[in-house]
């Protein structure tokens, strides 16, 4: 038998009969790991707490990238980087309506909009502008998310591929994008409600919808439109916990307005507005910009979310495990988060269909399957065989277990209760689709849950 002894930092072995070669190996599922709870609760703190708290400036949340696992692939620079943070300003520079032009020529439009103030422009026909001015809101502050890098926009996003190892793989596709997509406005003062609308302001303070784009006049006598592609928004059930249920998407006006879904996404005609939602963004909100999706998370639920230093403890207590290969009989281990592109000879490799965990082998790599599908030793199921990498982006988990499973096809490993959450989530793609993807990476999900169980061997000394 296994004695306890050999174990370090005193796990627990699970022996688990999945077929005859099993009965005399250790399997160890992560879950039955004694995680020490003193020394991880320690880390459960939010960046901002773990810096003087009382110091802090006022964060309003964070807005995150889904496809990228923890950084860009060439790195974050600048204004383009898969996490945005948004801090009161020192100064209020949020703008809310004011003065109404009708029936304006496109010329006297034109001497509106030139003036030294925020407005937005909507084209009726060539003979006819309703120009809406803005004027300054000294209880709000303003952030604006786009493709474009001119100095208005404060979040530069481009368009995510699946599984793109570098910057270039993103810029040779045409981006659906808008240069200007949307911005949010986040109140100053307590609770710090933010909300989002489409369209953002121009380097010339601007925001000119043309005959093209969805635009009506509103009950009221106000104006309002739609983006080309439009801004979608879900705001899931429960909030961003281990009890998150998803909800329904919506597409958001330039004013704020909340709509169902056009039948396409740039469609002429707009869907039904729906009376009893708002544009309030919430913890766990998914904005959609039509070539991106990101993911909104409050100060308060960033508090109550693991930190990378967490993650890093998860990781280091897997490899004192020491895991084996129950092939090669060598000790796996998850490479170091710095390294978490590249394909380290330690690394832990899967069979998709079983959850069965090695190192990498060519055992059961039979060439008329064409190298595509693998037959695991263990229990002899054939399908994929791919590394397993850590999710490192801490943001998009919905709670602090341990790493016991990993979503399909692309091996990405974080906790039962976020694979299971990410996976019921079906996040829009292309014009008129919707698929659940690993947030970590894109890839789309597949099998018959778009995650599994990992089942590991302990080792045998």
């Amino acid at each position: 038998m296994y004695r306890k002894s050999k174990w370090k930092c005193g796990y627990n072995l699970a022996v688990l009969g999945h077929g005859n070669n099993e009965k005399s190996v250790p399997q160890l599922l992560i879950r039955d790991l004694k995680f020490e709870k003193k020394s991880l609760a320690k880390l459960m703190f939010s960046p901002d707490q773990e810096n003087h708290p009382s110091k802090a400036p006022v964060k309003y949340g964070e807005l995150i990238v889904l496809g990228y696992n923890g950084s860009l692939p060439n790195g974050d620079r600048g204004r383009r980087k898969s996490r945005f943070a948004l801090f009161k300003r020192p100064k209020a520079n949020g703008v809310k309506p004011s003065t109404v032009h009708i029936a304006c020529t496109p010329q006297a439009a034109k001497a509106i909009s030139n003036k030294d103030q925020h407005s937005i422009s909507y084209t009726l026909s060539r003979a006819q502008t309703v120009v809406v001015e803005y004027t300054h809101d000294s209880n709000t502050d303003m952030f604006q998310i786009g493709r474009s890098t001119e100095s208005p926009i404060d979040f530069v996003v481009t368009d995510t591929v699946p599984g793109s190892q570098s910057n270039s793989d993103t810029q040779s596709v045409q981006s659906t994008i808008s240069r200007f997509a949307c911005r949010i406005i986040c109140e100053r003062n307590p609770p710090f409600t933010a909300r989002i609308y489409a369209a953002g302001f121009d380097s010339s303070k601007n925001i000119f919808l043309g005959e093209k784009a969805a635009k009506w006049k509103t009950s009221d006598g106000q104006m309002d439109g739609l983006t080309t592609n439009g801004v979608l928004v879900m705001h899931p059930r429960n909030g961003f916990t281990e009890d998150s249920k998803p909800g329904v998407w919506r597409e958001i006006s330039v004013c704020g307005n909340v709509f169902s879904l056009r039948e396409t996404r740039s469609a002429q005609q707009r869907g039904k507005m729906v009376e009893n939602e708002t544009n309030q963004l919430q913890d766990g909100s998914l904005i959609d910009l039509c070539g991106a999706t990101l993911l909104w998370r409050t100060a308060e639920g960033l508090s109550r979310t693991p930190t990378v230093k967490h993650l890093e403890a998860l990781r280091q207590e897997i490899n004192a495990a020491r895991p084996q290969c129950p092939v090669g009989f060598n000790t796996l281990a998850f490479p170091s988060m710095k390294r978490k592109d590249v394909v380290d000879e330690k690394q832990p490799w899967v069979y998709l269909n079983c959850g069965h965990v090695h190192g990498y082998h060519n055992w059961g790599n039979k060439e008329e399957r064409d190298g595509k599908d693998r037959e695991c030793p263990m229990c002899r199921s054939v399908g994929p065989y791919v590394p397993l990498w850590l999710g490192c982006e801490a943001g998009f988990y919905v709670d602090a277990g341990p790493p016991t499973h990993a979503f399909s096809p692309c091996g990405h490993v974080c906790s039962e209760k976020t694979t299971a959450y990410w996976s019921q989530i079906p996040l829009p793609h292309g014009t008129h689709t919707f698929h659940a993807a690993c947030p970590f990476c894109a890839h789309q999900l597949a099998g018959e849950q778009g995650y599994i169980r990992l089942i590991f061997q302990g080792p045998l000394d």
